[in-house]
């Protein structure tokens, strides 16, 4: 039997790949201590993600930091005993808003909130900006003495209060930066608003002829619109995680001894008999015990056509019950269920940061001292130069707008927001930061066979043709596997009807087969390369004695031909490792196409296939669903495994493919290439723009009013860039 599809319990991933693949299922599992969720309001860039991590990572007592910027939450996980206050204590003293959530009732209003409160702040940056415009006008046109500085006191009347309140946002977090003794983008943002109000206000009092009240609300309103933009592109691309919790509902129809009653999700446990209505969400994973309908399981794999289902039929959550009334049994319910466990996977992608981000967030550090050291340096070389320090305040002004790193702090969230969306709607779950980065990078993929490239669900082939007393013993050994062609001998003897024997010492050896005692005899269900018999079929032996040999049929997963033939055309080399026997092995590859294949494989060998790749310089994606494949996925540069996959295998994958259509690998290619090529598009903005910028302004050629200009169209050119990637 070609037990190297082993899918079963009976090893743990460390004993066959080594210690580094149980570790990171270890960390996909581990719960030590407890995990606290904060909400923090005022977070907006990268800056404020590292700055908070490193901050909490250096408490004692806290053991991970995960900040998602597109919810304004982090998950910490903390040992035992380390109060959220502590937490909030510590943000606090950093200079950031911070307050404790209870996860059972979070819910999107602190983001329509936050997006609220910036739209009103923009409305009334704006409504001020044009009439000091007009007003500046005014001096533009000619006005002097008395009316000049009539018409400057007027601006000062209406930006200074404007500015007060529209640009809290910046100033709060400048604040917060400075009280923790570190630098962020809103430092130099601030100092340039509070600089270009304050030189305006000076030359108002000493009839100056100058004043950059228009400026310092133009940097504000222009600031404040790039805030807003971010916020709509995160709302257009929507967090996949708060997709999956919408699907749950509220509450669940319970029946008892007096009847149905209403009760909220929370009051549901394993065992409850649960009434689902036409056209109601399933409300917990569970088993059907009375009723038959149609499902609509989209969610769940993408399917569109409705999927009848009957007495003893599986239901998960989120799923919706279309015609019939149903009786569900619940298997599983709260954080248990199969819906919980997916959006559990899409917040970790959400909440991860690729080396792309990485990169931005040293970039922006290193960026902010910088900025301040140039202003620094235009100021004293324009005063030594011309000795007036109006002009040597006006380019220090300007340098510092017009240097602010607002666009490199959006180039990668924009972008990593909207392609996390985009293939979630294609059925794909990226569980790790770095996936994105990796699949732009793929240029050699390999396929395991059994529950990867076919069904998994393999049926023995003219099954009334064995005879009734071998077919119950293979059978009875069958039952101590997991494996898929173990479950088909199982139901091949229970489609005959047929009692089976009692077998003593049942053990399994991953990767060759099952073995016990039948009767004082040694009795091995298995590969045939195991026990000694020619082919590669599977074989019920006695005493080392081969006794029949069993053959089975699977069926291709839809799409794995479509998905073959279009790495083919892009020029992938496709290579299949399969630990079945080579006849089976052989027919698949040839139906597909694929020339390059190997059979038999133990998982140690697929794994070390997969590094020897790695080593000739291929930058692998794996795709395996298999205990036996979890040392390749590891090994890989890039993994993906399907839903259905064995968890230790969707624990070392990257991504979990949730739809059944396999050609759906071929389009995470593809969107991962276009979410590079965004991101270094954006990067390239970045540096363009200040390439061109930082020169002008050092030469004098800027002012404070075009430098606002030509920072906020940056930062708005780098989000407009990322929706591209929709």
């Amino acid at each position: 039997m070609a037990m190297a599809e082993q899918t079963g319990p009976a090893a743990c991933p460390g004993c066959l790949v080594g210690p580094e693949i149980a570790r990171r299922a270890d960390e996909g599992r581990r719960g030590e201590g407890g995990t606290v969720q904060l909400a923090l309001p005022t977070i907006h860039c990268a800056a404020c993600i590292s700055g908070v991590e490193r901050g909490l990572l250096d408490m004692p007592g806290v053991n991970d930091v995960r900040v998602n910027l597109t919810r304004k939450r982090a998950t910490v996980r903390v040992a035992d005993g380390l109060e959220p206050s502590a937490l909030v204590s510590r943000l606090a003293a950093l200079g950031y808003e911070a307050q404790p959530l209870d996860t059972a009732t979070l819910s999107a209003s602190e983001s329509d909130r936050t997006a609220r409160d910036l739209l009103m702040r923009l409305g009334v940056a704006g409504f001020a900006m044009m009439n000091v415009m007009l007003l500046s006008v005014a001096v533009w046109s000619g006005a002097t003495d008395a009316t000049r500085d009539l018409f400057h006191w007027l601006s000062a009347m209406i930006a200074l209060p404007t500015v007060l309140y529209s640009a809290q946002p910046f100033f709060r977090s400048a604040a917060g930066a400075l009280r923790g003794r570190r630098l962020n983008m809103d430092v130099p943002i601030s100092l340039a608003i509070g600089l270009a109000v304050g030189m305006s206000l000076f030359e108002t009092i000493n009839h100056g002829e100058h004043a950059y009240f228009d400026a310092a609300l133009s940097l504000t309103f222009f600031l404040l619109a790039g805030r807003v933009l971010d916020q709509k592109t995160r709302g257009a691309a929507r967090s996949a995680a708060a997709e999956l919790a919408a699907l749950e509902s509220p509450v669940a129809l319970r029946l008892g001894t007096e009847g149905a009653e209403t009760v909220r999700l929370s009051e549901v446990a394993v065992g409850d008999l649960l009434s689902v209505r036409p056209g109601a969400r399933v409300p917990v994973d569970g088993v059907v015990t009375e009723g038959e309908s149609e499902i609509d399981r989209a969610f769940l794999t993408g399917e569109t056509d409705p999927v009848p289902v009957g007495t003893g039929a599986e239901l998960r959550a989120g799923e919706v019950n279309l015609t019939g009334l149903l009786t569900l049994q619940a298997t599983a319910v709260g954080e248990d269920t199969l819906l919980h466990g997916l959006a559990d996977l899409v917040s970790v992608a959400e909440e991860a940061k690729s080396r792309y981000t990485s990169l931005a967030d040293r970039a922006a550090r290193i960026y902010a001292p910088l900025v301040h050291l140039l202003a620094l340096v235009g100021f004293i070389v324009w005063i030594a130069a011309t000795g007036d320090a109006r002009v040597a305040l006006g380019v220090a002004v300007s340098l510092l707008i017009i240097t602010c790193p607002c666009a490199l702090g959006l180039a990668v969230p924009a972008v990593s927001t909207v392609s996390s969306g985009r293939l979630y709607r294609q059925g794909l779950l990226v569980k790790h930061g770095t996936a994105l980065e990796r699949l732009a990078e793929v240029d050699a993929v390999v396929f395991d066979k059994t529950g990867t490239l076919t069904l998994g669900r393999p049926s023995l082939v003219a099954a009334e043709d064995v005879p009734a007393e071998t077919l119950a013993l293979a059978a009875a050994l069958a039952q101590g596997s997991d494996h898929p062609r173990s479950r088909a001998v199982v139901a091949a003897a229970e489609g005959r009807g047929l009692a089976l024997p009692e077998v003593t010492e049942l053990t399994e050896l991953p990767g060759y087969g099952v073995s016990a005692l039948y009767r004082g005899e040694r009795v091995q269900l298995g590969r045939a390369d195991w026990l000694g018999s020619e082919g590669s079929g599977t074989v019920l032996a006695r005493e080392g004695v081969a006794i029949v040999s069993f053959a089975f049929r699977d069926d291709l997963r839809p799409g794995a031909a479509q998905l073959v033939a279009t790495l083919k055309t892009r020029g992938l080399p496709v290579r299949l490792l399969s630990g079945d026997g080579e006849g089976p092995v052989r027919d698949l590859a040839q139906s597909l196409g694929i020339e390059d294949w190997r059979a038999g494989m133990l998982p140690g060998e697929k794994a070390e296939d997969v590094a020897r790749m790695a080593e000739a310089g291929r930058k692998v994606l794996m795709v395996g669903d298999g205990l036996n494949d979890v040392g390749a996925l590891a090994q890989a540069h890039v993994s993906i495994a399907p839903a259905s996959a064995l968890e230790a295998a969707r624990v070392a994958a990257d991504v979990v493919l949730v739809s059944p259509d396999l050609s759906r690998v071929a389009e995470a290619l593809r969107i991962a290439r276009i979410a590079r090529r965004r991101i270094l598009e954006n990067f390239s903005i970045a540096a363009l723009y200040n390439a061109i910028a930082i020169p002008l302004a050092f030469a004098g050629l800027a002012t404070p009013l075009s430098a606002a200009i030509a920072m906020s169209s940056s930062s708005i050119m780098v989000s407009l860039n990322a929706l591209r990637s929709r």
